[in-house]
């Protein structure tokens, strides 16, 4: 079963990940079209002031596109069949205070109507709960987390 929990969850960040890829290519694309439609004015400095910031925002979506592209990669290297005895990229903890994911930020995700949080090991909650063991305890903002579980 657990497994299968893993897999869902591997799965969703997956759909979650292409999802952000094909809204980043989309947008891209729009800002490509509409930079190279717009026709220069009269209005010299307005044209290029547009442009500019046309330019500012396809910096922006490309590097989120690079940046879900590497993720999407990353994820790819988890290994659903790996024993974790410690919490590591790709273990999924299950603790009194919630489940996580090790994996990257992208928020809670609910599966079979339970609810886990996919986590950096670079967060603050990632950093307090790595390398740690089932039993171990932590406290985190003021809440003792007790690890029941690595898979």
């Amino acid at each position: 079963m657990s497994d299968s929990i893993k897999l869902k969850l591997v799965n969703s960040l997956r759909t979650e990940l292409e999802s952000k890829i094909a809204s980043s290519k989309e947008e891209i694309n729009s800002i490509k079209e509409s930079r190279n439609s717009d026709t220069k004015s009269s209005a010299g400095d307005k044209f290029e002031t547009g442009r500019a910031m046309a330019q500012m925002e396809l910096e922006k979506m490309e590097r989120a596109l690079s940046r879900s592209t590497k993720l999407l990669k990353d994820l790819e290297l988890i290994n659903l069949e790996k024993q974790y005895k410690k919490i590591e990229f790709g273990s999924l903890v299950l603790t009194n205070n919630g489940n996580y994911f090790a994996s990257f930020a992208l928020g809670k995700t609910t599966i079979d109507f339970k609810d886990y949080y996919a986590i950096s090991l670079a967060s603050p909650i990632g950093q307090a709960l790595m390398q740690k063991q089932v039993g171990d305890q932590v406290v985190f903002q003021g809440r003792e987390i007790i690890i029941n579980e690595i898979k």
